[in-house]
């Protein structure tokens, strides 16, 4: 029996996504948006593909939530997209009832669902979705680290004349201008990205300029289309986290999960890894940090504790 994957919200996102399970073949797809026609019309278009893809799986637009009854899998991407000169805080009010909302949704008709977020403010909005759902904490995570470790990866794979393939890094922290790419856990086909630096290979200059074009990722994208945000490289993210927990790959993920403890933090959603498989998150690592990255660390979590903050004042 196929898996049932229900994706709320139909935009670039959404639509990206349904595209991407559909190709994938990961389960049957229900598009849900606040206007019917147009989830039924990317549902449709999707699905006249499938003889040409030789895929086989059912998707249907809808705007009821009665339609995602026993997902097994929830990805949510309801709510307003930035904008140029918008920053993902300034989504805040907005998204947060969106989110609301949603979640009243989902507990109702889609209660042992595991749930990816991906709507912004990121980590706000993980928050927000476990305290009106809720659900277990090991059964929400926010797509974040996934996206931020792509985006760091490829710069400099670009910078070094290196493939993709080869790097690997990890992302932590808030989704926004305070994350934390960790050079110390950054390595390009096996050597570290400090003995590239030590061997000129690349400068220290030219490293931190790539973190910093790592934070404003998103925002390069807005400026550059003007009209809305990324949708392709989010997706494609998001689609990395639900293959983890539907096949069971058991993947160390980057990820926002709420945090009771770890890392001296909690009542907080923040990005940390995290194992994926079929009962969700299945086990949060900590990894070592030195004073620098501490520090670093430390300020993201302020950062996403405000924004926790406010939107805890908007939704009382």
């Amino acid at each position: 029996m196929r898996k049932k994957i229900a994706l709320i919200g139909g935009g670039n996102i959404g639509g990206t996504l349904a595209y991407i399970i559909a190709s994938k073949e990961l389960g049957d797809v229900v598009i849900l948006d606040r206007t019917r026609e147009f989830a039924a019309g990317k549902a449709l278009d999707i699905e006249e593909s499938l003889p040409i893809m030789k895929k086989d799986l059912s998707l249907i637009g809808t705007d009821s939530y009665e339609d995602i009854a026993g997902a097994d899998l929830v990805i949510i991407t309801a709510g307003v997209a930035r904008k140029p000169g918008m920053s993902r805080d300034d989504l805040l009010s907005i998204n947060a009832e969106v989110t609301k909302s949603v979640a009243e949704g989902v507990k109702k008709y889609a209660s042992n669902a595991f749930v990816i977020v991906v709507t912004n403010p990121l980590d706000a909005m993980v928050y927000a979705f476990l305290r009106y759902s809720g659900f277990s904490r090991h059964k929400v995570v926010g797509m974040a680290g996934v996206l931020d470790s792509a985006r760091f990866r490829l710069f400099l794979a670009r910078e070094l004349g290196a493939s993709v393939q080869d790097i690997t890094t990890f992302v932590l922290g808030g989704h926004g201008d305070t994350m934390v790419p960790l050079i110390r856990y950054t390595n390009v086909g096996g050597v570290p990205l400090e003995d590239l630096i030590k061997q000129n290979v690349i400068s220290t200059e030219k490293v931190e300029s790539i973190i910093e074009r790592t934070r404003k990722g998103g925002e390069e994208v807005v400026k550059l289309l003007k009209t809305g945000s990324a949708f392709y490289a989010p997706a494609t993210s998001a689609v990395e986290m639900a293959e983890s927990y539907l096949n069971d790959e058991k993947r160390l993920i980057p990820c926002s999960i709420f945090l009771e403890g770890e890392y001296g933090l909690n009542d907080i959603c923040m990005g940390v890894p995290a194992f994926i498989g079929n009962k969700g998150v299945e086990k949060i690592i900590e990894i070592g940090f030195n004073d620098d990255e501490k520090v670093v660390f430390q300020k993201s979590a302020e950062a996403v504790g405000d924004l926790v903050a406010a939107m805890k004042r908007i939704l009382n």
